[in-house]
């Protein structure tokens, strides 16, 4: 067996359609500048907003990438 070695990035987006819509924003905007993505966890979910209202959804995500 090989052994391997990530190097770990985190990124925190918004949005106010949805998890989902955030989640692929931050992984489309990875991928622009950021080579040899290899996965990602979701590590934080956040609801903005007053009340029941949701008027932003907040995801933070740990990417793992080649090192």
């Amino acid at each position: 067996m090989t052994d391997h070695t990530y190097k770990l990035m985190k990124n925190t987006g918004t949005s106010p359609i949805g998890v989902e819509d955030v989640v692929n924003n931050a992984i489309a905007k990875a991928a622009k500048t950021v080579h040899k993505l290899r996965g990602f966890e979701v590590s934080e979910i956040r609801r903005v907003g007053d009340g029941e209202a949701v008027s932003h959804w907040q995801v933070t995500n740990n990417f793992t990438l080649d090192a």
